[in-house]
């Protein structure tokens, strides 16, 4: 029947194009449905650590974006302010044994949308959700030139980002930590950077981190994350002076942006947190940003996404019963999001708040970890396998 589908996937994304070209692959009727008819560059995630790409590799993705996108980077240095802390071997030193990967976000999203529809999913560009209702089946109502068509599929997936038009129209209630980190960013040309290293500066006595990951060609995404209220948000190509000497003030060594250049905007958003519980109901399904929006100071977002595709297609293609698997589905999203929203708060408590009793908190935490790296939890790289639990926590802050 015209119209009808097994999966709507409504965002051509990393998360909706994975999904709909592993859905199709195994014989599933995929619609996808992008609002973009190109992708232009804006200021998001485009670092994976190596749980995510992990991720990537059990969706059958990862040698794609290798061969085709995906900048390896298996190392990362951590400096306190000017003070090189670790440089770490993201390969040797993960229970992944894989690398990190950097990636211009366009370019990937072209490669993972044409996968779909190569894998026989049917894509749909320029076209926008005006409204969503669920039920079984679910209906989608998009249209494109001031036309609008009716869509029907026994799943409609919500790929459609932090900002989802989905989420809203299905009528899912969003929770929203109080804001607090701003994150800028912008690529960058010319950068005299290693191209094998990521770099994380941490400036705790600023409150702010620093970011620069190498895509290759001399060309990285740099970030800076600093709390709301601390200095204006940097928008814009006047203001790219200023963000990179926020940058060296941060600690990042000035030698890197000699001669740098940018290659794209300059834009500041929020990172506060937001997240539905249990991201389905009734032939709905959230997924990525969609569902959960972690804090992007600590780059957990794209590899969220992954996890979520990953889950999301294991329990589709393990029942015909679709709705058992949107709730196992959001059950195990419940609890792998709820992890990285713990480590992260944990992160910016021990390292970005600022005063007093900040500082005697690391007075006292710090030099344990430094003794024994294991107290620090280490979900950025190894993702929410890992306990998270009151013990890890008292660890991690020298209470135990």
């Amino acid at each position: 029947m015209p119209g009808q589908y097994d999966l709507i996937i409504v965002g051509g994304g990393l998360g909706g194009s994975a999904l709909a070209k592993c859905m199709a692959e195994h014989g599933a009727r995929v619609l996808v449905l992008e609002r973009d008819q190109q992708f232009k560059d804006r200021v998001r995630g485009e670092f994976v650590t190596p749980w995510g790409v992990a991720e990537a590799n059990k969706l059958g993705i990862g040698g794609l974006l290798r061969e085709r996108v995906a900048h390896q980077v298996p190392w990362v240095d951590f400096h306190s302010e000017t003070f090189l802390m670790a440089h770490r071997d993201a390969v040797a030193t993960t229970p992944h044994r894989l690398p990190c990967f950097a990636f211009y976000h366009p370019s990937m999203q072209e490669v993972l949308l044409d996968a779909a529809a190569k894998a026989g999913a049917h894509v749909r560009r320029g076209v926008s959700v005006k409204d969503v209702q669920a039920g079984a089946p679910a209906t989608v109502v998009a249209g494109e030139n001031g036309g609008a068509e009716k869509f029907q599929a026994r799943l409609v997936v919500a790929a459609d980002g932090r900002s989802s038009a989905v989420r809203a129209s299905a009528g899912f209630k969003v929770q929203r930590d109080p804001e607090d980190m701003l994150v800028a960013g912008v690529l960058l040309d010319g950068m005299k950077a290693a191209e094998d290293t990521g770099q994380i500066v941490i400036n705790s006595r600023l409150g702010q981190v620093a970011v620069v990951f190498p895509q290759g060609r001399g060309r990285a995404r740099a970030y800076l994350c600093y709390h709301t209220g601390t200095q204006p948000r940097h928008q814009g190509a006047t203001d790219v002076p200023r963000f990179i000497e926020d940058c060296k003030k941060t600690g990042v060594n000035a030698g890197l942006y000699a001669g740098a250049k940018p290659a794209g905007p300059l834009a500041t958003f929020d990172g506060a947190e937001v997240w539905v519980e249990h991201p389905y109901r009734d032939g709905v399904a959230l997924i990525g940003d969609a569902a959960a929006a972690s804090d992007p100071t600590w780059g957990q977002g794209l590899s969220l996404t992954l996890r979520d595709a990953r889950v999301l297609r294991d329990h589709l293609l393990a029942t015909e019963d679709w709705n058992a698997a949107g709730h196992a589905y959001a059950r195990e999203h419940d609890y792998h999001a709820d992890v990285i929203h713990k480590t992260n708060q944990w992160y910016t408590q021990l390292y970005l708040e600022t005063g007093p009793e900040a500082v005697a908190r690391r007075t006292r935490a710090l030099p344990l970890i430094a003794q024994d790296p294991t107290r620090q939890p280490d979900g950025l790289f190894a993702g929410p396998d890992v306990p998270v639990d009151d013990t890890t926590r008292r660890r991690f802050f020298g209470e135990a």
